[in-house]
């Protein structure tokens, strides 16, 4: 989380926009900015011998439990129009990556109401993308510092279900039928081409520097 911010600080000083995906080891939890009301065994939650990190996000949202999951961050300025507006200039990109990958997905249809439920995917709101069913693959969340935007989202691949329980009190459902031989790297690798597609732009790798690293770590 603290690298999603530092990327949003560099473009905010003229870097280029940053297109980011990652993983999470160990599993965690990631509490949305506001969300201040969380069951008090978040604190000590193990799991298969290692804790359960409990982080905070500079995005808003509720708890999202990342475990068997893929992350994605977007930082990018110059989008015009309403907050909803500015997601769906962004999701574009997800929609046809995941179209290109068999997997057709819509926006969320929740109201306020899910800032009652602690689990980011109990519910999924207009800034969410969900298969035709009503199954949530993506949860999104943004964070706007003036013309620049943050926006990070997760998509719930191979979650582990007693885990899901341990932490939600609650069964995990099916959810979105992710293919074995759908790897990681493929997914990431159809998002990239989509974004280029997108976005109009061309991308470059680059690994983060020893300076930026300690630049990151005392946030």
């Amino acid at each position: 989380m603290a690298i999603d911010e530092w990327l949003l600080k560099q473009h905010l000083s003229g870097h280029p926009p940053i297109l980011r995906f990652y993983t999470w080891l160990p599993s965690a939890i990631s509490l949305g900015y506001h969300q201040h009301k969380y069951p008090e065994d978040w604190q000590n939650l193990i799991w298969k011998g290692e804790e359960i990190d409990l982080v905070r996000r500079p995005t808003g949202g509720r708890a999202v439990l990342h475990n068997g999951d893929l992350t994605y961050a977007v930082v990018t300025s110059g989008l015009s129009g309403s907050r909803i507006e500015a997601y769906k200039k962004i999701c574009e990109f997800l929609i046809q990556g995941w179209r290109n990958l068999g997997i057709e997905l819509n926006y969320g249809t929740a109201g306020r109401g899910y800032i009652n439920n602690p689990n980011c995917f109990g519910t999924a709101t207009g800034a969410d993308l969900v298969t035709v069913d009503g199954s949530k693959l993506i949860g999104s969340a943004q964070l706007r510092r003036g013309n620049v935007i943050l926006q990070h989202g997760s998509m719930r691949l191979k979650p582990d279900a007693e885990l899901f329980k341990q932490v939600f009190g609650e069964e995990l459902f099916d959810g979105v039928a992710i293919a074995e031989d759908l790897t990681i790297e493929r997914i990431i690798a159809f998002l990239i081409d989509a974004a280029k597609d997108c976005f109009g732009v061309e991308f470059e790798e680059k690994a983060l520097s020893e300076d930026e690293w300690e630049e990151i770590l005392a946030m």
